[in-house]
């Protein structure tokens, strides 16, 4: 179980005002520490190396993010060469309309469509991984679940005067991707978060929320050596662009915390 010890209440304060970017006022936010969390969510890392998995689902996710069709092409051919399976690249590319909007997501699942039909004619049997365990909730129950999600996730419950004044936002927040996506448990929140630093790393202007969803990765258990290691990646498969994004990121968040 993740932990924390009480004199870090300024931090989960801080953490829960730089969710999706938003300069939220420390007193407007008020933090309520969950008793259980999500057990894929907060496993301890067997070690300081990211999988192979993990480290195939990085380009795929910073190249949909960016537009780049031909980058996930090879990153997504790559991937499955390195036994990602089509229901990895699949929940990476589902949960990429969240940050990148629909028509990214909708384009980027049609060239993993392309490409698993390509490597079946070529006698390819990639392996399809597994579907979720259990139906996401539906109506006041996925709302609850989502809300559930994005505390655990963010470290404290999320308000503030920005949904104060747009709370459809807030709701839209919980119910569709802390709920939605995140109760989809065929994808585990480690790297579902480290999908999302990939995929901030490559859209312009998303510096602040790159910044927190360093935060939650850690808070989902990912190590400082692993968000490293996921920097060296971005380096040498996506772009020097990136990778320098999400170090600056990284090295903002261990400052304040």
């Amino acid at each position: 179980m993740l932990t924390r010890a009480p004199n870090k209440s300024g931090r989960l304060l801080r953490t829960a005002a730089l969710i999706v970017g938003l300069a939220v006022p420390a007193q407007a936010v008020f933090a309520q520490e969950t008793q259980s969390m999500n057990q894929t969510a907060t496993e301890t890392p067997a070690s300081d190396s990211l999988s192979v998995r993990q480290q195939a689902i990085i380009p795929v996710a910073a190249f949909a993010a960016a537009g780049d069709i031909s980058g996930l092409n090879s990153a997504l051919n790559e991937g499955l060469d390195a036994g990602m399976t089509i229901s990895d690249a699949r929940e990476v590319l589902v949960q990429l309309y969240a940050y990148a909007g629909f028509p990214r997501s909708l384009n980027a699942l049609g060239e993993l469509m392309k490409v698993v039909e390509q490597r079946k004619q070529q006698g390819i049997t990639d392996a399809p991984g597994s579907e979720p365990s259990k139906a996401a909730p539906k109506g006041d129950a996925l709302l609850e679940a989502g809300t559930a999600n994005q505390t655990e996730l963010v470290g404290a419950t999320v308000a503030g005067p920005l949904f104060d004044f747009a709370p459809v936002a807030n709701e839209y927040l919980r119910t569709h991707l802390f709920g939605d996506i995140f109760e989809r448990d065929n994808l585990d929140w480690q790297s579902r978060e480290l999908a999302t630093v990939a995929m901030l790393s490559s859209i312009s202007g998303a510096q602040s929320q790159l910044k927190s969803h360093i935060g939650m990765s850690m808070n989902t258990g990912v190590t400082e050596a692993q968000l490293r290691q996921l920097i060296d990646v971005l380096a040498s498969k996506v772009g020097q662009a990136q990778s320098e994004a999400t170090q600056t990121a990284l090295e903002q968040h261990l400052s304040a915390n």
